[in-house]
């Protein structure tokens, strides 16, 4: 048993705000982190105590276990809540190195599962179902294929392809975004399985031998692998998915709360392992208000050496939770991301509707962070009357500053699919475009758009206007042209940077003959890569930025004499 009464919430956003409720709800004290962008963030005003870790770019600051670590005196545990370093072996050896309580499993564990294509081992040595798939980007496994990151998760670093022209793209993206997020830009193949489930087992263990799941989550509701829609229980669940979980949890001798993921194919019942989540998931809400279980506090008990306090006989699963993901982003533009200010917000407040966020009212949502803000979830005695809870908390929910996803996902709900349960993961891009006429009125917030081309599609983004000071004369400008191929270059223009972003990859240099189209820049911003294209063919004639640095919007990136 190790005494906890100090707690390092080493996070941001929406699940830090979480865990520091959740410490104070036990009488912990809450120390917060926070990189320059976030001095004043949510999370840092709810805690006991916060500490710097150092600039705006993750790299330096959130993703640093040097900082992090830094920033550990006088604390008893570290939870490292989801994404981050919430997977990082390396941290969790850092954090007990350090002699203080890691709030997850062992760093052996998180090392093992963590590694996508271990953790298929383990499933094939358990009996449990896996994909074709290999590490050889050569090997010929059928089409279509998956490029998936073998570290990480949340959907980054994958790319679905078709044929085999597109491969060496996909590869190359896939790697350089595994390696932007998670540190590590491994790769490898899976068959991918089209129109099926996303299905989910909640896991919770002692290190006493207690091992029990906590029901099932359906988060079949996705848009380029990013869940939207969660709920809990999943309906149908095939015969043998939650013991395959528990066989897997207690095979790799699992501590904490963590999360099997599988593809379920509806038109056979089958399912295959997908990946299991050494974590907390952003989705664990729905489950929590089907079970009664506290998943932040259960954590932070076995941490602390306690046996649970129930077994698998006093599980009970009662009602119907669904969960609605909120980001700021514009679906009606391709799901742009738009970082901003949230210049006001009001939550809904019915019975049995729960809100979890991480901003409020007058609060920044930085470029260099997911585009997530919050989760609003709604329960109800079945999924009917959860649906139209949650529909209802959707039309009160207001986010003024900048757009979000929930009008989309509120017509989501409507969907003729999602009222039966016959949705799959390809729904929403295959059947549910945004419907223009259910496009919110405009914020009212002058904006420059600029269409972009990225690494899942073309997307638009919006660039807010600064506001003139009080008194100010106004001028008229002339609009500049917007190049679809994805740089915001006008005709006698260099090309620029749309939006605030880190440079990633330069892949041309002073005296490369490029075409109209050729990239030229590859950004990443809000987790998301960003492809600077020629507007026309020419010579390279300068390059002005370099991989790791950071950009401002309107930066100029490079310069290009037309051919």
């Amino acid at each position: 048993m190790r005494e906890i009464r100090t707690v390092l919430v080493a996070n941001r956003g929406e699940i830090a705000v979480r865990i520091v409720r959740a410490c104070h709800e036990l009488g912990l004290r809450a120390v917060a982190v926070h990189s320059d962008a976030d001095a004043d963030a949510l999370h840092v005003r709810l805690a006991d105590e916060a500490r710097r870790i150092g600039p705006a770019p993750a790299r330096e600051s959130y993703l640093s276990v040097r900082a992090v670590l830094a920033a550990a005196g006088g604390v008893d545990a570290v939870h490292p809540g989801y994404g981050l370093l919430s997977e990082d072996a390396g941290f969790a050896r850092a954090v007990t190195g350090a002699g203080l309580v890691f709030v997850g499993p062992p760093a052996d564990v998180i090392a093992r599962m963590g590694d996508k294509v271990a953790a298929r081992e383990v499933a094939r040595a358990c009996g449990v179902p896996v994909l074709p798939g290999s590490t050889d980007t050569s090997a010929d496994i059928g089409w279509p294929v998956l490029v998936k990151a073998s570290f990480g998760g949340g959907g980054r670093g994958m790319r679905v392809v078709r044929s085999p022209d597109g491969l060496a793209a996909a590869l190359e993206s896939a790697a350089r975004e595994a390696g932007a997020a998670f540190g590590r830009p491994e790769v490898y193949l899976e068959r991918y399985l089209e129109r099926p489930r996303h299905v989910e087992v909640q896991v919770l263990a002692d290190a006493h031998g207690g091992l029990v799941h906590l029901g099932s989550r359906d988060c079949s509701v996705q848009r380029r692998h990013q869940k939207l829609v969660e709920e809990a229980p999943a309906a149908d669940v095939p015969a043998g998915l939650h013991e395959a979980a528990l066989r897997l949890a207690g095979e790799v001798g699992y501590v904490g709360a963590g999360t099997v993921e599988f593809l379920v194919d509806p038109a056979t019942g089958e399912f295959f392992f997908l990946e299991m989540n050494t974590r907390l998931q952003v989705e664990h809400g729905v489950t929590e208000l089907v079970t009664g279980v506290d998943l932040v506090a259960a954590q932070l008990a076995v941490a602390a050496g306690e046996k649970l306090w129930f077994t698998q006989d006093d599980v009970r699963l009662d009602g119907h939770a669904i969960q609605a993901r909120i980001a700021v982003e514009d679906p009606w533009e391709s799901f742009r991301p738009a970082p901003g200010t949230v210049t006001g917000l009001r939550l809904p407040l019915g019975p049995w509707v729960r809100c979890d966020m991480g901003v409020e009212a007058g609060g920044a949502v930085p470029a260099e962070y997911d585009s997530m803000i919050g989760k609003v979830l709604a329960r109800g005695p079945d999924r009917e009357s959860a649906r139209r809870r949650l529909r209802a908390a959707l039309d009160e929910l207001r986010v003024d500053g900048v757009p979000t996803t929930a009008p989309y996902l509120r017509t989501v709900l409507d969907r003729d699919g999602f009222v039966a349960g016959t949705h799959d993961t390809g729904s929403v891009e295959r059947d549910w475009p945004p419907d223009p006429a259910r496009r919110p009125a405009p914020a009212g917030r002058r904006v420059r758009r600029v269409r972009i081309a990225t690494d899942r599609g073309p997307v638009e983004i919006a660039i807010p206007a600064a506001a003139p000071p009080p008194g100010a004369p106004t001028t008229t400008r002339p609009a500049r042209a917007e190049s679809a191929a994805g740089s915001s270059e006008g005709p006698d223009g260099p090309p620029t940077a749309p939006m605030d972003a880190t440079v990633v990859a330069v892949p041309v240099e002073a005296g490369t003959e490029v075409g109209a189209g050729d990239v030229l820049v590859v950004l990443e911003a809000m987790k998301m890569e960003i492809e600077v294209r020629a507007a026309r063919a020419g010579t390279v004639t300068a390059v002005h930025v370099a991989p790791g640095t950071p950009v401002a919007a309107g930066t100029t990136l490079a310069a290009v004499t037309p051919a």
